[in-house]
């Protein structure tokens, strides 16, 4: 390793100590804010082969380093920190992000809170260890057996009324599949993450979120997850919870120009395009279909379809949107990013700095371009070729000092 590392390490203190003001469309809670990135998008860089990329990114070592639109907290900011809660939040405010993003799932009295899943509890928070709401969950704990079948549970946020919920401790998402307690069943944060500020994390109304990210000044992309419940649930229909998800922005005077609401569902999307347009607008379509090769070439076909009906931003896994050029040994757009511009299509990505170590080529999110990928500073690599040659305008990051480190570099 060069001595980049070490000597940014020394003068990092310095270069955060100047005070960026962030972009503020709402109102302040604060006269100053300082952005902080932390050691990781140095070791990114220092990472690095050499070449005109690592060059310029190390030209940007002592910042400054800016609140960038760019840069999406996926769950605030889950590499170190308990998804969805205030002090995930809080660190990704901290480390840049601009729009911060919470996934919106409903309780049992029809209240929305921000849970990746409908359906995590038992990964996500203490609710087992609580026996009176243990006792509610659709699938209460069962352990692991000598004969190999795994330890299941199953806790659903509409088990639960919001004021339970409430009463709840966010931890790292994992379990343990192995195990034969209910204590060894909620150690199993991934090898790549850290239990360090797992302590109870303060998990979050969407109200509340919307209070928080509004009193930061920042942008809210609420995601408005799949019901793993039958719907109508108790009465309450799909049309109902989108419906819900948009009013509380409404009711909080919050532009929609700040709001990027997100759905996996394409009859969320429609539905807001039809009914709350001005929301509807900046949408963003979550594209899974891109999983299988028959789904990532029907999906492809299609975006021109899309955009016609009023679509205008599509977000598939960033695996998606780029793959290895034979001809040149390069990294290059995918056929989906091109057909995405053809369609006038605006492109929005995830996730970042979900996949541990890179230098066995990578996981899920390199798997289109896993023969190129042999170290951790590759993610700076792939990152310069969806913004530079795919032009995507916004990135899901677990960890968003990486991106804002890049963002701030290239005046994003």
């Amino acid at each position: 390793m060069r001595s980049f590392l070490v000597a940014s390490g020394l003068l990092f203190s310095l270069a955060s100590a100047v005070a960026i003001p962030a972009k503020n469309d709402g109102p302040k809670n604060s006269k100053k804010f300082t952005v902080e990135l932390g050691p990781r998008p140095y070791y990114l860089v220092d990472d690095m082969d050499e070449g005109p990329l690592k060059t310029k990114l190390e030209s940007c070592s002592e910042g400054p380093f800016r609140v960038s639109d760019f840069v999406f907290a996926h769950r605030g900011a889950p590499l170190q920190f308990p998804e969805h809660t205030v002090e995930s939040y809080s660190a990704a405010r901290r480390m840049g992000a601009g729009t911060i993003e919470c996934d919106v799932a409903f309780t049992k009295d029809k209240q929305l809170v921000c849970r990746h899943s409908q359906c995590d509890l038992h990964t996500t928070t203490d609710i087992l260890n609580r026996t009176e709401l243990a006792s509610k969950c659709t699938t209460p704990f069962t352990p692991a057996t000598e004969n190999g079948t795994a330890a299941t549970a199953k806790c659903c946020t509409s088990d639960i009324t919001q004021a339970e919920f409430k009463s709840l401790c966010g931890k790292m998402d994992g379990f343990n599949k192995k195990a034969t307690t209910v204590a060894e069943y909620l150690d199993g944060t991934p090898y790549f993450r850290t239990d360090l500020y797992s302590t109870c994390g303060t998990v979050v109304t969407h109200n509340e979120y919307i209070d928080l990210v509004n009193g930061w000044g920042l942008k809210f992309t609420p995601e408005l997850k799949e019901p793993e419940v039958d719907m109508p649930f108790e009465g309450y229909t799909q049309e109902q919870y989108a419906q819900d998800m948009i009013d509380a922005y409404k009711k909080a005077g919050v532009d929609p120009s700040r709001v990027w609401a997100q759905s996996f569902v394409p009859d969320d999307i429609f539905y807001w395009i039809k009914n709350e347009p001005e929301f509807g607008a900046q949408a963003v379509y979550l594209d899974e279909r891109v999983d299988t090769p028959e789904g990532y070439a029907n999906a492809t076909a299609s975006l021109s379809g899309l955009a016609a009906r009023g679509v205008n931003i599509m977000a598939p896994a960033f695996f998606a949107l780029t793959k290895v050029d034979n001809a040149t040994g390069t990294i290059v757009p995918s056929e989906y990013a091109l057909a995405a511009k053809a369609a006038g299509l605006e492109l929005v990505t995830w996730s970042f700095e979900r996949s541990g170590w890179l230098n066995n080529g990578g996981d899920y999110y390199y798997q289109y371009v896993k023969p190129v990928i042999n170290n951790d500073g590759d993610m700076y690599t792939v990152l310069d070729v969806l913004v530079q040659k795919v032009g995507i305008t916004h990135f899901f990051s677990d960890w968003p000092a990486t991106v804002t480190y890049y963002a701030s570099c290239f005046g994003l």
